[in-house]
């Protein structure tokens, strides 16, 4: 196996990204009644049931998809009030990120994202040789003043979360303008915004105003969370028009299937389940975060689907003692977070069968 020593620079120190436990290798490991899934940030209320006709109505399996996506394309461009030219379509936002990492990205440059942050800036960094600067956190969250400091000649591209997974910590509109006004033109800042709708505080961010005044912000959303659309892999992105044509040119024909392109168009336009989600994931944050308050349990303040748990002892013992109990959660060690586990919010029966079985470990 000579040709391992040709591989890529960056790539050898890669592990394989590491999806939560399913339900079905937890149901044949240990063989139990009841299992709930909390690990992975899934909408527990699933799709809408718009999505669901949509799916089971569909006849053309046999017919490439529109390799363009003008039909979503045109509902999203409504709903963000965008130029079609404006947006791009991926297969998950994860694409989006992979496709404006190959487009910049390479081993004579670099890029700048925080601690604690989405794994998979620091994978599509090392896939391009880039190197890379991992900025230490500020109470979980994006330091952007060290941001600014890492900034130099050979940055090309900055990764920003908003919220952050897994912490669950978010930036204000306020601070995001005053950081891309220090960021020089020249540098791509990736806001990645895959738990946008979950965001109930008044300062967060307003993608329009900020895509408006600056060229070079590329913005990425996804239909995987709220929109509960995991299974068919679909985001898009979206950033200045010369942008978006430079990206096209390397994304991967027929890149979003046809099936996903539907239900993300039934998605959108079901605003009453949108808020449904919304409003689920409110209540029982809240719910959680008071059961936490009672137990004395230390938790990140989470705007997002999901709370970063401090079990005060090994996360990921925590993790196998729930899993063993019927409840899927996430360990975090990955993220430099050890005495961490992260929880989606789940519907109230999940959630306290959570927190019953949490009381057990702990």
């Amino acid at each position: 196996m000579n040709y391992l020593k040709y591989i890529n620079p960056g790539i050898d120190s890669i592990k394989p990204y590491e999806p939560g436990k399913s339900v079905e290798d937890v149901t044949k490991k240990y063989n139990l009644d009841k299992i709930i899934k909390l690990a992975s940030n899934e909408n527990s209320l699933g799709p809408s049931p718009e999505v669901i006709d949509v799916i089971n109505n569909f006849k053309n399996i046999h017919l490439y998809p529109d390799g363009d996506g003008r039909k979503l394309k045109s509902k999203i461009s409504e709903i963000e009030e965008l130029s079609d030219e404006n947006i791009i379509l991926g297969n998950g936002s994860n694409e989006i990120l992979e496709i404006i990492s190959q487009a910049f990205l390479s081993p004579r440059c670099e890029c700048i994202f925080s601690k604690h942050a989405f794994v998979v800036y620091k994978l599509a960094s090392k896939v391009r040789g880039s190197k890379f600067h991992e900025v230490e956190a500020n109470s979980w969250g994006h330091d952007l003043e060290k941001f600014v400091e890492k900034i130099n000649q050979k940055t090309r591209m900055i990764f920003i979360a908003n919220p952050n997974n897994p912490t669950g910590t978010y930036l204000s509109h306020n601070s995001i303008i005053n950081f891309l006004k220090k960021v020089p033109s020249e540098i791509i800042v990736v806001i990645d915004l895959a738990y946008y709708e979950y965001v109930i505080a008044d300062d967060y961010i307003k993608p329009l105003e900020i895509l408006q005044n600056f060229q070079n912000v590329l913005i990425t959303k996804s239909f995987s969370k709220i929109h509960a659309l995991s299974a068919l892999r679909i985001g898009y992105g979206m950033g200045n028009k010369k942008l978006i044509e430079i990206m096209n040119r390397v994304r991967q024909p027929f890149n979003v299937n046809a099936i996903a392109q539907e239900a993300a168009i039934a998605a959108l336009s079901d605003t009453d389940y949108l808020q449904k989600s919304i409003d689920n994931n409110t209540i029982e944050r809240e719910f959680i975060c008071e059961c936490l308050d009672k137990m004395s349990v230390e938790y990140i303040p989470s705007q997002g689907n999901f709370i970063c748990i401090n079990v005060k002892t090994n996360g990921t013992e925590i993790f196998e003692s729930l899993m063993q109990k019927g409840v899927i959660v996430r360990p975090i060690e990955l993220y430099d977070m050890p005495t961490f586990i992260r929880v989606t919010i789940g519907k109230r029966s999940e959630n306290e069968f959570f927190i019953e079985k949490l009381k057990e470990c702990l």
